[in-house]
């Protein structure tokens, strides 16, 4: 498990980049295999995944992730859950929900993790998240030159 130090300390940010160790699996998928779209055994996958949703302090239905199609589909997380397998297809994920961890898998793919830490100041707002699976040797990183005012305006419109 990896914890970027950067993200660290950001008021009301959890994460961690998870890697295959620490879940039940084995052979071909040992061990911490989070996903339903592979041959793995459906048993192992959910213990996995409840193992990855306990270092948040949540359980196996909270921890959200999408069937991944290589797109630039963004699904914004509001009061619903869905289960896995079984998940709607897209490949990033954004929300200012609290209870709810976001995730993404990645082999030959950039994992990217976007907080709003502003967007928590407020007693009425939660902080916002974006988790993105990118594919590709490109990488657009215009969103990452824009401006922080920018940035909050970006989060405020996926949150519609």
């Amino acid at each position: 498990m990896i914890q970027a130090p950067t993200l660290a300390d950001l008021p009301g940010v959890q994460h961690r980049f998870f890697t295959r160790e620490g879940g039940v699996s084995a052979g071909l998928f040992s061990s911490l295999n989070c996903g339903y779209g592979s041959a793995d055994n459906p048993d192992n996958v959910r213990e996995n995944r409840r193992r990855a949703a306990a270092v948040f302090g949540l359980g196996e239905p909270d921890l959200l992730t999408v069937h991944q199609i290589h797109s630039t589909d963004v699904l914004t997380v509001n009061a619903e859950r869905w289960t896995s397998p079984g998940a709607p297809k897209a490949d990033a994920l954004v929300t200012d929900r609290p209870g709810v961890a976001l995730g993404v898998m990645a082999a030959d793919c950039a994992p990217v993790l976007l907080a709003d830490a502003q967007a928590g100041e407020e007693p009425s707002h939660m902080g916002g998240a974006l988790v993105h699976h990118h594919h590709g040797p490109a990488f657009d990183l215009d969103f990452f030159a824009l401006p922080g005012e920018e940035q909050r305006k970006w989060f405020a419109r996926q949150r519609r």
